[in-house]
């Protein structure tokens, strides 16, 4: 499945972008399109035999859009990341995360057959030690100690300010 994220620890490299830091002389941050984002929530939810919930998105200084599925095994939570086509899933709705990370539902493959890669909670739970972390600036690193960040996923899906 093109897409999908579920193999080990090994290797994940922060792109830009991925903790929504923007520098001025690195020009403007890309965006995932919510547009298709929302079109693979309602094929998820169909997979799902659901429906779609809420869909929330992103506001300064998340990095990411949240929205629900609501299907026969009740609410799930799904993260979009503002700036690159990644997904992930959660108990509960926060303002960030570190390690509440859910494994993919059963239904999650109608988002990497829309493009997006979908991450796996063990992704999501690799130690920042273990990452290609070489892209982060003075700042991100600055922003990761204050928080005390420790894992691939809490750097992705916050708010920092």
């Amino acid at each position: 499945m093109s897409g999908m994220v579920n193999e080990g620890n090994d290797g994940f490299m922060l792109p830009r972008a991925a903790t929504g830091f923007y520098r001025p002389k690195d020009g403007p941050l890309p965006e995932t399109d919510l547009k298709a984002f929302r079109a693979a929530l309602y094929a998820a939810a169909r997979v799902a035999g659901g429906e779609v919930g809420e869909v929330e998105e992103r506001v300064y200084p998340r990095t990411f859009h949240t929205a629900t599925v609501i299907g026969r095994e009740g609410e799930d939570v799904v993260l979009c990341h503002a700036h690159h086509p990644w997904v992930a899933f959660a108990k509960a709705r926060r303002d960030w995360y570190g390690e509440d990370f859910l494994a993919p539902p059963p239904w999650a493959h109608a988002f990497a057959n829309a493009g997006f890669t979908v991450l796996s909670s063990e992704r999501l739970a690799t130690p920042l030690s273990d990452a290609d972390t070489s892209v982060l600036t003075q700042g991100e690193w600055r922003e990761v100690r204050f928080y005390g960040i420790t894992t691939l996923g809490g750097v992705l899906f916050n708010a920092w300010d």
